[in-house]
Order: C-alpha cells, then sequence, then structure tokens
C-alpha cells in the first residue's frame, strides 16, 4: 500500500521559516518524480515545486527564491524548505508522486498517481 506522509507544518510568523516532509512508504521514492502543492480555503490546489528522478527541480514563481525542494533517496522523503513565508502562503500543503521518465516534471495536479493527507501551514502578520 503507497503512502505519503506530510509532516513539518505550524503556525509561523511572517518572515519565518519551515520545513515540510514527504515521507514515502509503499514504494521506492527515487523512481519517481514528486510535486507539492497547496489548497487555500475556498481556494484551487495550486503548483508550489516539483523534483524530477535525477534531481532537476522547478518552482512556482511565486515561490522562487524562497522555498527549495530537495529529495533524500535514503530517507525514501522528500522536503520544501519555506523560507521568508508570508500570510498569503497559508495553506494546506500536499505533496503527491508520479512515476514517470526520469525527466518528467509536472505542474498539473492530475498527473500525480498519489498523494499525501496534508499538511496546514498557517503565517501570521
Amino acid at each position: 500500500q503507497v503512502q505519503l506522509v506530510e509532516s513539518g507544518g505550524g503556525l509561523v510568523q511572517a518572515g519565518g521559516s519551515l520545513r515540510l516532509s514527504c515521507a514515502a512508504s509503499g514504494l521506492t521514492i527515487s523512481n519517481y518524480a514528486v510535486g507539492w502543492f497547496r489548497q487555500a480555503p475556498e481556494g484551487e490546489r495550486d503548483f508550489v515545486a516539483a523534483i524530477n528522478k535525477i534531481g532537476v527541480a522547478i518552482h512556482a514563481d511565486s515561490v522562487k527564491g524562497r522555498f527549495t525542494i530537495s529529495r533524500d533517496n535514503a530517507k525514501n522523503t522528500v522536503y520544501l524548505q519555506m523560507n521568508n513565508l508570508k500570510p498569503e502562503d497559508t495553506a494546506v500543503y500536499y505533496c503527491a508522486a508520479r512515476n514517470s521518465g526520469s525527466s518528467s516534471l509536472s505542474t498539473i495536479p492530475g498527473a500525480y498517481a498519489y498523494w499525501g493527507q496534508g499538511t496546514q501551514v498557517t503565517v501570521s502578520r
């Protein structure tokens, strides 16, 4: 059974930092591209960042220079380091995995087969 479990969310003041983790079980994360998405109340699920099997990463313009996605295949875990957080970053953050070609990256939620349950990030002013 495939499971992705996010952790590391919480309440932080604007300008602060959090590191989200996405721990995988039932699959070998090194064989998958992994993405982070977020969804604010009454909003759509928006792309945040993705990393492919060979470690190439892309980030949404809204988080570029503040967020960094990375992976530790030995720990079967993908991370999202979030610095200089802003109130507009408040959302539930989800990680997702897709079995794809080594260079494939997607910003589309529908391209991902497996999803975690999400972790809440709240940034206060």
